[in-house]
């Protein structure tokens, strides 16, 4: 699934901010940084605030992470004037002060427009994403950053907090990515999944990586795999095996189970709690499976960690893709 019919699905400022924020590439984590920030100030109502105000938000969300959390690649060049190394001799004071010192401020102001305010919108390639959410005006000290009526619209619909556990999902995944160990254990080996947690984790060390729900629902446009609806903050959520997991113990008892790992990314989908205790053990619908091969195509569409995990399998499978797979799974199943 390309960004184009991505967005073509769901025509809306929603899933032109899930393309910046899953689908575009990413060498550093400035644009989590940046998305975090103007959440934050567009969702105090406000229509434009001072570039300062915005830089001191996207700095003490950079501080703010685990010390021990990279925010570049590897191969990502550092120097004294750099804004990671800035932040990270200022850390530890920014921390204790509870906001950020003003030469952490004073780089972040020097360094955005050009580092990831004018890349915010891109995606790879010389596309943009279909909305813009906000433009920088005015020069110098006198900078300001208006808010776009799109990124208003998106803070008004309610969906805010889901945006954000998608940011910082993505943002821990990304993380764990540029850490030199788990790193290559990721783009390797994939993550698998924690059942006690229901987090995704380094399958070599077995280290908490980031919620599955908030790691897939934002590729599947925050909407319940079974009903189709969106899963609202207060209707919480739940994680389904498209597959029903007891098809592995019901086959297992028979004879043997011949098809793939039932408990695994490629068929775990967010979905209404009501849907999935409603749904329960049955198999799933031809809607449910076109959906499903939409979400993991949009995944291996994305330079996003996750993409390792679902390539893996089709490997194993021996198939190119995901509609061809599921009708594999399918055939074991009847």
């Amino acid at each position: 699934m390309t960004a184009e019919s991505f967005y073509r699905t769901e025509p809306s400022e929603g899933a032109a901010w899930r393309l910046a924020i899953l689908m575009g590439a990413n060498t550093r984590t400035y644009k989590f940084a940046l998305g975090s920030a103007l959440l934050a100030c567009a969702e105090r109502g406000e229509d434009a605030a001072a570039l300062r105000d915005v830089a001191a938000a996207y700095a003490m969300g950079v501080v703010g992470r685990p010390a021990d959390a990279r925010q570049a690649s590897a191969g990502t060049a550092d120097g004294d004037a750099d804004f990671l190394a800035v932040a990270g001799r200022e850390r530890e004071e920014s921390r204790r002060l509870g906001r950020p010192t003003e030469e952490l401020v004073d780089a972040a102001v020097r360094t955005m427009p050009g580092m990831v305010m004018r890349k915010f919108h891109n995606l790879r390639g010389s596309t943009e994403v279909p909305h813009r959410f906000y433009e920088l005006t005015g020069r110098g000290t006198g900078r300001v950053v208006r808010f776009t009526p799109q990124l208003r619209r998106l803070v008004r619909n309610g969906q805010v907090s889901v945006l954000r556990a998608e940011l910082e999902a993505r943002w821990s995944i990304v993380e764990s990515s540029f850490s030199a160990e788990v790193g290559r254990s990721l783009m390797a080996d994939g993550v698998r999944v924690d059942w006690d947690t229901l987090t995704l984790t380094d399958r070599r060390r077995r280290r908490s990586v980031a919620g599955v729900g908030d790691a897939l629902t934002g590729f599947q446009h925050g909407r319940c795999l079974i009903c189709g609806d969106v899963i609202a903050p207060e209707d919480g959520m739940a994680v389904d095996h498209v597959f029903p997991y007891a098809l592995m113990r019901r086959f297992g008892g028979v004879s043997a189970w011949a098809g793939p790992d039932l408990d695994v990314i490629w068929n775990l989908a967010p979905a209404h709690p009501r849907c999935n205790a409603a749904k329960s053990a049955r198999l799933p619908t031809a809607a449910e499976l076109a959906g499903l091969a939409r979400r993991n195509e949009a995944i291996m569409d994305s330079p996003h960690p996750l993409k390792q995990t679902l390539k893996l399998t089709l490997t194993g499978a021996g198939v190119r893709g995901w509609p061809e797979f599921l009708r594999a799974v399918q055939a074991v199943c009847c």
